[in-house]
């Protein structure tokens, strides 16, 4: 397949529905594509690598950023944790001559795609249903009692963004929304 310069691929979802999964699964398919790293200020994960999951940066580096204009969009996604995409992550991957794609919470896709309509693929990973999310992000192990109520009082808002993407996949069967996706994908990279 042909490289195509400066196309954005954004894949966006509730945290849980599989948008990760979905994503690596696209990047391992497409040798065009690269991973946009997303920066945040939240603590390192014990399996993370700063570089290569996020750049994570202090609150005050995130703060500064966000004065001088370096992103091209970020959330306060919970009280005091802010994720973003900075604007030199587009350009070191353009120059690489790579497809960008995005693993990104909604309100950043929607900035995304705002500000790249003609040259951008938005997906929207649903999932079968809230019952089956809320099983999804407790089998992580990775949530308190608190953060998983969040993340569902969350979920329930961006579900209401669906509409707003190129494309919607429901995600209750994952071999199933990863062919979908790669169709979506391989149509988008061959289009003018």
């Amino acid at each position: 397949m042909k490289k195509h310069k400066n196309k954005l691929i954004i894949v966006t979802a509730p945290s849980g529905a599989g948008k990760t999964t979905i994503v690596h699964h696209l990047i391992d398919t497409f040798p065009e594509l690269a991973f946009s790293i997303s920066a945040t200020n939240r603590p390192k994960r014990e399996k993370e690598t700063d570089g290569v999951d996020y750049y994570f940066i202090s609150s005050e580096d995130f703060k500064n950023k966000i004065a001088s204009k370096e992103f091209l969009e970020y959330e306060e996604v919970y009280t005091g944790r802010f994720y973003g995409t900075l604007k030199s992550e587009l350009e070191r991957l353009w120059q690489q001559g790579k497809c960008i794609i995005f693993d990104v919470e909604v309100k950043g896709a929607v900035n995304i795609q705002k500000a790249y309509p003609a040259a951008s693929l938005s997906i929207f990973i649903m999932p079968p249903s809230k019952e089956i999310l809320l099983e999804r992000l407790r089998q992580r192990n990775t949530e308190t009692p608190q953060t998983l109520n969040q993340r569902m009082e969350r979920a329930e808002e961006e579900l209401t963004y669906a509409p707003r993407f190129n494309a919607t996949i429901v995600n209750d069967n994952l071999q199933d929304a990863l062919i979908k996706a790669e169709n979506l994908v391989r149509d988008f990279l061959i289009k003018k």
